[in-house]
């Protein structure tokens, strides 16, 4: 989730600029929405496919952040490779993902300066969670509930953090890492993210709604924690967004970082419960 912005006491003077970026916001919304939606219902190697560019560009605005500079052929191939580990899922399993990650680390630290820590924690991060969401999806129709299940929970409550914290304001959330942020707007994403993510876990399995209860404020909390995370680095490197590709949310950075958390808790709760294999069960049925 990208930062409302920074100059809260003109916005607030001005109400019509505070909501200026609501219809390009709305549309970009839907557009990914009937996406991923598309991409989670084919699955197989059409969702593999879209995993891994869609984190190949988000690694891209990662790769041309810790450089400080254009990118370069070296970080064309690191790209590259970032959008190969998710193509090869389909074909050896995370064994695939995990060595082309592993090669493209190896080739960050071979490129030595400041940044090369930096590119390594970027390329681990993105393969651990394109690991995490195909390992999520799978080959069966319970893999499209719990990834429904996830994004609900993510995105209702990134926008209701978003409306809620424009709307009433207050006080802030982090002031030193995202002046931006309140206290309303968290509290007001951890209500309606885990109410909406309740309701979808009653209407896919009959599994007990107390764990759906717990699972849904901790994916809704673990996503806000990501989006601070993320702005915590933007702070470091001294950028606002990570890019614009996406009109009235920022780059792919900005829009994936309330995912982070949530889909590795989802891996994680998942292959413990049913095995990696079953994530999606795992998670679910209880």
């Amino acid at each position: 989730m990208s930062d409302p912005g920074e100059s809260a006491p003109e916005s607030a003077r001005n109400p019509r600029r505070l909501w200026s970026d609501l219809g390009p916001r709305l549309i970009s919304a839907f557009v990914l929405i009937a996406l991923t939606a598309s991409a989670l219902y084919i699955g197989g190697y059409f969702f593999a496919l879209v995993v891994g560019a869609v984190f190949a560009g988000a690694y891209r605005e990662w790769e041309t952040m810790v450089s400080r500079a254009p990118l370069t052929p070296a970080g064309m191939v690191l790209i590259g490779l970032v959008g190969l580990s998710g193509l090869v899922y389909p074909l050896v399993g995370p064994g695939g993902t995990v060595s082309v990650i592993a090669v493209a680390c190896a080739i960050a630290v071979g490129l030595g300066g400041e940044g090369r820590w930096w590119r390594v924690m970027g390329l681990v991060i993105y393969g651990a969670i394109i690991v995490a969401a195909l390992a999520m999806r799978g080959d069966t129709i319970i893999g499209v509930w719990a990834g429904i299940y996830l994004g609900t929970v993510v995105w209702m409550t990134d926008s209701a953090a978003f409306f809620t914290g424009r709307q009433i304001g207050g006080e802030k959330l982090a002031p030193d890492i995202s002046p931006s942020k309140t206290w309303s707007g968290a509290l007001g994403g951890l209500a309606l993210g885990t109410g909406a993510g309740l309701v979808v876990w009653i209407i896919a399995t009959d599994s007990p709604w107390w764990i759906g209860l717990v699972l849904s404020a901790s994916i809704s909390v673990l996503g806000q924690l990501g989006d601070l995370g993320e702005s915590a680095i933007k702070r470091h490197f001294r950028i606002k967004d990570s890019g614009d590709i996406i009109p009235g949310h920022g780059g792919l950075m900005d829009r994936l970082d309330s995912l982070t958390f949530g889909v590795l808790l989802v891996l994680l709760v998942g292959a413990l419960h049913a095995g990696f294999g079953s994530v999606a069960a795992g998670l679910l049925y209880w």
